[in-house]
C-alpha cells in the first residue's frame, strides 16, 4: 500500500443480498465507503441487475483514485489518453463469483458533479452504478444501449433515493412510470 493510501475496505452484506464490494481509497475522498457500498447492493436489488448477476456471493472491486492513475489506466487499456471518470474491467468470468473492479477518478466525480450542480456523491453514486452495469454487460455504443442505461442507472439510483439533475443522463430523465427526477433538498446526502 502507498503512503497516503488508505486500506481495502469490505464487508458481506446480509443473506438477502448477493453482491460484496471492496472499497480501495487511493486518494482522500470525503465519501465513506460504506456509501459506495450501500449505493451498489442497492443497485444489485434492481430486477433487471440481479438477473444478470451469478446465483451465488458475487463481489467487485471499488478503487478510489485520481485522474493521473485514470489517464494512465485509459491510456493502457482503452488506447486513449485522456483520464476519465471511471473505467470498468470485467472478470471475463463473472460465474467465477468476480465480477471486475472499477476505477472512479474522485477528480473528476468533484468537477462533474459542480458541472451538473448536483452533490459530489450523487455524481459518484452514477458513476459507480454505470460502472456496475458495464461490468454486467451493458454498453452505450447505440442511442438504444444509451436510453437503457440511462433508465437502470436512474432506477438504482431511486433505490437509493439518489436523484441526479434532470438532463444528466438524458433530456427529463424519468424512472419507470413515468416520474421525472428532480433533485430533492437533503435527500442526496450520504448517511453521516
Amino acid at each position: 500500500m502507498r503512503r497516503g493510501e488508505e486500506g481495502p475496505s469490505t464487508r458481506s452484506v446480509g443473506d438477502r443480498d448477493r453482491l460484496r464490494v471492496e472499497v480501495v481509497k487511493a486518494v482522500r475522498a470525503p465519501i465513506p465507503p460504506a456509501w459506495l457500498r450501500r449505493v451498489l447492493v442497492e443497485a444489485a436489488g434492481e430486477a433487471a441487475v440481479a438477473a444478470r448477476l451469478p446465483g451465488r456471493e458475487t463481489s467487485l472491486t471499488v478503487r478510489v483514485s485520481g485522474d493521473r492513475e485514470l489517464r494512465r489506466l485509459n491510456r493502457r487499456f482503452l488506447g486513449e489518453d485522456h483520464p476519465t471518470d471511471v473505467l470498468s474491467f470485467p472478470s471475463g468470468d463473472p460465474a467465477s463469483g468476480y465480477l471486475g473492479d472499477l476505477a472512479l477518478s474522485w477528480p473528476a466525480v468533484v468537477r462533474q458533479a459542480a458541472a451538473f450542480g448536483h452533490p459530489a456523491e450523487v455524481e459518484a453514486a452514477l458513476l459507480a452504478v454505470h460502472g456496475l452495469l458495464h461490468l454486467l454487460g451493458w454498453d452505450h455504443a447505440t442511442p438504444e444501449e444509451e436510453r437503457e442505461m440511462a433508465r437502470l442507472t436512474l432506477a438504482c439510483l431511486a433505490r437509493c433515493g439518489l436523484r441526479p439533475v434532470a438532463g444528466r443522463l438524458l433530456s427529463g430523465d424519468e424512472v419507470p412510470g413515468g416520474e421525472t427526477l428532480r433533485p430533492r433538498a437533503g435527500e442526496s446526502r450520504p448517511p453521516t
